[in-house]
């Protein structure tokens, strides 16, 4: 029984978030809004954490299987994608890259930052 009540926790969200979507005009898929409910809900204390736990630990596991179907759904298309492939290939690898510089450069920011502030308060 407690499996269905966080399950249907969980759909309240969802079914929130398509409601939220039919009446924001702005092009946000319902599962954000869904998610970003839930998300303050947890961090407001209104929703336990106990109170979705297990489902949500199930939905992660579950997870890849999701991506199954677009997967299937690419090697169908493999002759329209293959052309496609090296500027692919190309830009996940140079956004890797990017991401890789902003998050170091970001990283030592705050580390220095953090230590010009301990150093002021010696």
């Amino acid at each position: 029984m407690k499996w269905v009540r966080q399950f249907m926790i969980i759909v309240l969200f969802t079914f929130l978030g398509e409601v939220l979507r039919v009446l924001i005009p702005v092009t946000i898929p319902a599962g954000i809004y869904g998610m970003l409910l839930l998300f303050f809900c947890l961090c407001c204390h209104i929703v336990k954490l106990e109170n979705v736990e297990h489902v949500a630990d199930f939905f992660i596991e579950i997870l890849p299987l999701c991506f199954i179907p677009a997967g299937v759904g690419l090697m169908t298309k493999w002759e329209q994608f293959r052309t496609l492939l090296l500027p692919i290939i190309v830009a996940v690898f140079a956004i890797t890259a990017l991401v890789l510089f902003v998050s170091g450069y970001t990283t030592q920011f705050f580390v220095g930052r953090k230590k010009r502030k301990v150093a002021e308060h010696e």
